[in-house]
């Protein structure tokens, strides 16, 4: 779990204003090593979606999702800021509390942090504090987490008295991980205390490891000489963290439902346990957004549930956790949940079905963030026993799976697959099923210590440390036993031990307990490889790909990486843990490959591309030197690119293409120049309206244009109109639900709703471009109409603004996104000035596939013949009417489609800035006759994959 220490505090810090503050933060997190600079970008663009201040002047900035590559460890820096600044929502900030984080770590600092946002003087607290450990108190609360859920409840238990109820609810906290069997001795000394309503009340402190409560019900009807028996609570005691659960039971008293215990199912005792109530209605709802309900998805939650008018409670499904207030910030936060979780919203009264139909709704649509459907199958897979084997793949053909590391390896396969473990359950004799159990266990820790010996130190040698201690762990010993002494063989006695010691700790919600688990599963695998005589695979000593199924975090932490080459995985997803692990350790790797790679034989050649997401068994002569040219040549050209990144973006023949950048933040402008931009080919205008509690002034947004234009010194600027829509909204803008936002209300169609919106944003870009050439496109048009409609505003806004107080350099273009814009080009072309083509939804919206999907991803390549075609309709439009066409979108710094837009005859490529040099390189190396050649060549494939791989054979 991710937490502070006076270490990581830096007092006294001083900054003129929240961008300076901004910086100071970045280079903490340099400066302790937990972060490459690049991270800085991220930390920005973070502050355009959306202000990370939190409340009680405190801040917390940490990345996008895109900038968690640049993450090298996970860590925290607390910048103490005490004469205060204001941050860019007008809010005032003591203290920013700075995270770099490789997945959702930074909600446990949330979790953290919201025990001190609602107290009084806690930002002159703050401000005052003059040792680092003050800072860390102030800030700093253990989350303890009481365990009330659905595995500690033990219903229906054939029990003869009280007293037996008491042991079999001990006996479950123990099975749950909860307690130790001193915890159990504990409670078979003691007698269950009446607490009324036929409710029993056991509990002990002794040999507690987590707080927790278990409830017993009786399979028939009990009764003693004190009263009916309807239950029996056990509650395992610590310190106060178990106060809560001792208020829920008081609260199920209150309510005089102790009576209907007994006759309850698990859903709604949890659920009279929570604090609903039986007359309430309720719904469930699955949080879906990649990194859980952190700041932003909750804050989007709560204004939703206060907009409803009554009082909804909400709380985790899964669990025993008490139901709170969906509309207090502090405690939906302090739920934790993660994507994947369901939340379980409750009211009363009228109008309560209409507000929780409409909360599960916000839920399930992101809450403001871009979402995709959660996939259950890949925390739960039942093999398909009637299934056919699938094919090898096929030799020397390319196959398209999903980019998640970039780099290029070459390298022999190694193919690691999890050995079946064939074993009997039961066995006859108990004593030489312990003795072989023992022998195993001594054999996995004599293995275990010869790896810590080869490891050396470092990090591999730490996690193989703990695997070593997690073996001679007494109570996964103890389990085991117990087991034996049942009948069990040692196979199944250790392996169910394992398990259920396993899935205890996944279920306690931390992220670090959940790696555990997986480090509790690897240790059970040596122990029942050596029982069962299976030998775990050992990787070569060479360098290799590693193939797999899945990996997990742990699993890419103990790499070699002085031997891996490249990750292979036939499940996963870019976004996966181990995806961004592989990123900031430097690994090229490639996911959701399908169960076909599983296929490859141990030592099959691979050629594994991790920018393009393609992998090639056993290639010919012919791709190999191809790919070996490609490696050998990468770093050459990084570093030629750098130093030539300021020379004009030109082919080997002179031919003219411009190099602009993309960007999401003016006060990125000056960067991208510093990186060779020769202009900016999109300004995605809609994240200084994310930055914005609501529409932002035209003055506001007058001085951020000219931020972004002054540093750029007469090169041009292209600015994007707000483009936002169902699938990204506004806080301030609200948008009906829509089954499908990507074909709803968003871009110029959503602009138009609100037109005295669009027209201050094009006065603020004619106004702020005085003097300096500007470019202003309209995003998802679909015909000249809409176009018609801002061409009439702009001509409008040119005759009411003064000369001298706008620019007189305009151009007024359209993006091509939507297949019907290139379809009628022609007619746009005759009254637009310019085309910008958005590959990114032209190829999703043409190929009818979500860019996102975690299946179908792989196969939406721009390089696709249907979008090339596109393409080339539109520059032929374009071309005949005297118009120029640019690309924005990811396939302009595709190095493969680089010669063949240029042969299509793009006259502009706008890139991300880290891209510009490369780009300008890679023009240099063909000329305008190869490149057309090229085009040809790609729009006569039929497919996408045949495209790629005629011009790579090239």
């Amino acid at each position: 779990m991710l937490t502070l220490s006076q270490d990581d505090v830096l007092l006294g810090c001083q900054a003129e204003n929240w961008r300076a503050a901004l910086d100071q933060a970045a280079e903490s997190l340099h400066a302790a090593g937990l972060v490459a600079p690049a991270y800085r970008d991220g930390l920005y663009d973070r502050e355009a979606q959306s202000s990370t201040f939190l409340g009680n002047a405190i801040a917390i900035p940490h990345g996008t999702a895109e900038s968690r590559s640049h993450v090298r460890a996970t860590g925290v820096r607390v910048l103490q800021f005490p004469a205060g600044l204001e941050w860019h929502d007008g809010n005032r900030v003591h203290v920013l509390v700075t995270i770099a984080a490789q997945s959702d770590e930074h909600l446990d600092i949330l979790r953290q942090l919201t025990h001190v946002l609602d107290k009084a003087g806690m930002a002159e607290r703050l401000a005052e504090a003059d040792t680092p450990a003050e800072v860390a108190g102030l800030l700093s609360k253990a989350v303890v987490e009481a365990r009330l859920d659905a595995e500690t409840l033990c219903l229906g238990f054939p029990a003869r008295d009280h007293q037996e109820l008491a042991l079999a609810g001990a006996a479950r906290l123990r099975q749950a991980g909860c307690v130790t069997s001193e915890f159990v001795a504990a409670l078979a000394q003691a007698s269950p205390r009446p607490l009324g309503q036929g409710l029993w009340l056991a509990a002990s402190d002794r040999g507690v490891e987590v707080p927790a409560l278990s409830l017993a019900t009786p399979a028939t009807a009990l009764a003693t000489d004190a009263g009916e028996v309807a239950g029996v609570f056990c509650l395992a005691a610590q310190g106060e963290a178990h106060r809560g659960l001792l208020e829920r039971i008081l609260a199920l008293l209150d309510s005089e439902a102790g009576g209907d215990v007994r006759e309850a199912d698990a859903a709604t005792l949890l659920a009279r346990l929570a604090g609903e109530s039986a007359s309430a209605s309720s719904r469930l709802a699955r949080v879906l957004n990649a990194h859980g309900l952190h700041a932003r998805p909750a804050k989007q939650l709560v204004q939703e549930a206060r907009a409803q008018g009554i009082a909804i409670r909400v709380r985790l499904a899964e669990g025993g956790g008490e139901a709170v207030s969906a509309t207090s910030l502090t405690k939906v936060i302090n739920l934790g949940a993660r994507r994947g979780q369901q939340l379980a919203f409750s009211a009363e009264g009228e109008g309560a079905d209409a507000a929780l139909e409409a909360l599960c709704r916000a839920v399930e649509g992101g809450l403001g963030e871009q979402v995709m459907p959660f996939d259950a199958s890949r925390e739960a897979v039942t093999p398909d026993e009637d299934a056919p084997a699938p094919e090898p793949l096929p030799a020397d053909q390319a196959h398209a799976a999903v980019a998640a590391s970039p780099g290029l390896a070459i390298a022999p396969a190694f193919v690691l697959t999890t050995p079946h473990f064939d074993y009997p359950a039961r066995a006859a004799d108990p004593a030489a099923e312990n003795r072989r159990l023992d022998a195993a266990i001594r054999e996995g820790q004599e293995q275990l210590e010869a790896l810590v010996q080869q490891a050396r130190g470092g990090e591999v040698a730490q996690i193989l440390s703990m695997h070593e201690e997690m073996l001679g762990d007494p109570e996964l010993h103890q389990a085991a036993r117990e087991g034996i002494a049942e009948g069990a063989s040692a196979e199944a006695a250790w392996w169910e031990g394992i398990d259920t010691a396993a899935r205890a700790q996944e279920r306690l919600a931390d992220r670090l307990l959940a790696e555990r688990a997986a480090d509790l599963r690897d240790v059970g695998r040596r122990v029942l490889g050596i029982l069962c005589r299976v030998a775990l695979p050992e990787p070569p000593d060479h360098p290799y790909i590693l193939v797999t199924d899945d990996i997990g975090p742990s699993d890419v932490a103990r790499l070699d990486t002085s031997r891996v080459r490249g990750l292979l995985t036939a499940r996963g997803g870019a976004t996966a843990h181990s995806a961004i692990l592989a990123r900031a350790l430097g690994i090229p790797a490639v996911v959701g490959a399908g169960p076909r790679v599983l296929t490859l034989d141990n030592g099959t050649e691979l050629i594994l591309d991790g920018e393009r997401g393609r992998v090639t068994p056993a290639p010919g002569d012919e791709r190999r030197r191809a790919a070996e040219q490609r490696l050998a040549d990468r770093r050459r050209r990084e570093a030629e690119a750098w130093e030539a990144r300021f020379a004009e973006a030109r082919t080997r023949c002179g031919h003219r293409v411009e190099v602009a950048a993309n960007l999401g933040n003016t006060a990125h402008a000056a960067d991208a120049v510093e990186r060779g931009a020769e202009g900016i080919g999109l300004l995605r205008t809609e994240f200084l309206f994310m930055a914005h509690a609501q529409v932002p002034d035209l003055e506001t947004q007058i001085a951020e244009y000219r931020e972004a234009l002054d540093a750029l010194d007469g090169r041009p600027l292209v600015a994007r109109t707000l483009d936002v829509g169902g699938d990204k909204p506004l806080p301030y803008w609200p948008v009906p639900q829509e089954d499908n936002p990507f074909l709803g209300l968003r871009g110029i169609r959503l602009a138009l709703t609100r037109p005295e919106v669009l027209e201050t944003q094009l006065k603020a870009l004619l106004m702020a471009a005085v003097g300096q050439p500007l470019r202003i496109m309209l995003p998802m048009v679909k015909d000249v109409a809409e176009f018609r409609t801002v061409r009439a505003m702009v001509d409008r806004l040119l005759e009411e603004i003064p000369e001298g107080e706008r620019t007189t350099d305009l151009q007024l273009g359209v993006m091509i996104e939507v297949p019907s814009c290139a379809l009628l080009a022609p007619s746009l072309a005759a009254e637009v000035d310019f085309f910008s083509v958005g590959t990114n939804d032209l190829t999703q919206y043409t190929l009818a596939i979500d860019r996102d999907h975690p299946v179908l991803s792989a196969q939406a390549d721009g390089l696709h013949p249907a979008v090339l075609r596109l393409i080339e309709m539109t520059v032929a439009a374009a071309h005949a009417r005297g118009k120029w066409v640019g690309v924005c979108g990811e396939l302009a710094s595709d190095a493969t489609a680089v010669p063949v837009l240029v042969g299509l005859g793009v006259d502009e490529l706008s890139v991300s800035a880290r891209q510009v040099p490369l780009v300008k390189a890679r023009l240099r190396e063909f000329d305008l006759d190869e490149a057309r050649a090229q085009a040809e060549l790609a729009l006569a494939q039929a497919t996408s994959e045949a495209a790629r791989d005629a011009l790579e054979a090239r």
